[in-house]
């Protein structure tokens, strides 16, 4: 009997504790991932987007009518969205209208 109860106590003993990591692994909360979703309404279109190399998160609002992309970092520290950039659509299209310089052949 002594062996039946010493057996019992260590398949209790190792149940009880894998149990308690099944219930921490699955306690734990997931990030919310928001990765290539897209959003348009009117003359906006947002989309978010992370870099891999500096893990940071990016919002980036395009506005048609005004030419402008706006990209919004997220502060994780404050839980603030920061100005991180505006770049001017106009003069890039300008840029992309232009001819490519031809290379001369000697």
């Amino acid at each position: 009997m002594d062996q039946k109860n010493f057996a019992i106590g260590i398949l209790s003993t190792t149940a009880a504790i894998m149990l308690v990591g099944l219930l921490i692994i699955t306690a734990r909360p997931t990030p919310a991932i928001a990765s290539g979703m897209t959003a348009s309404g009117g003359d906006y279109v947002m989309t978010v987007g992370t870099t891999p190399q500096t893990d940071e998160e990016f919002v980036y609002v395009v506005s048609n009518s005004a030419k402008k992309m706006i990209v919004y970092r997220f502060d994780t520290t404050r839980g603030l969205l920061d100005l991180a950039h505006v770049v001017d659509l106009s003069s890039l299209h300008q840029a992309g209208q232009q001819p490519a310089p031809t290379k001369r052949r000697p």
